[in-house]
């Protein structure tokens, strides 16, 4: 199984920039994508932007152009830079992966335990 560590949330005001991290561990076989999603109170989580093992890459309407994945396959570690922060990008962020446990088995998904992002007005 996997174990995601989020790293990197915090206090910003509106226009500001924050860099979130998130790290893969444990047993499995290959890691096929890693990426981010956001739950704001009284709101369904919803997609920010994904990444594959091939570099191919999904935002959100609502970020693209200033959210940025990034993903190191070796390390798999999965980034996401977020530039122009709105009031409301405030949510907290969860680190998704979905990987193969070994030769013999299906993809499974896996959820980090979030980390809170708040920006300001």
């Amino acid at each position: 199984q996997v174990q995601l560590v989020e790293s990197g949330g915090g206090l910003v005001q509106a226009g500001g920039s924050l860099r979130l991290s998130c790290a893969a561990s444990g047993r499995y076989f290959s890691i096929k994508l890693m990426g981010w999603y956001r739950q704001a109170p009284g709101k369904e989580r919803e997609l920010v932007a994904t990444m594959t093992s091939g570099n191919s890459t999904n935002y959100s309407d609502s970020v693209k152009g200033r959210f940025t994945i990034s993903r190191d396959n070796a390390k798999n570690t999965v980034f996401l830079r977020m530039n122009n922060l709105k009031p409301e990008d405030t949510a907290v962020y969860y680190c998704t992966c979905v990987s193969q446990e070994s030769r013999w088995s299906y993809d499974d998904v896996y959820w980090g335990q979030g980390t809170q992002v708040t920006v300001s007005s």
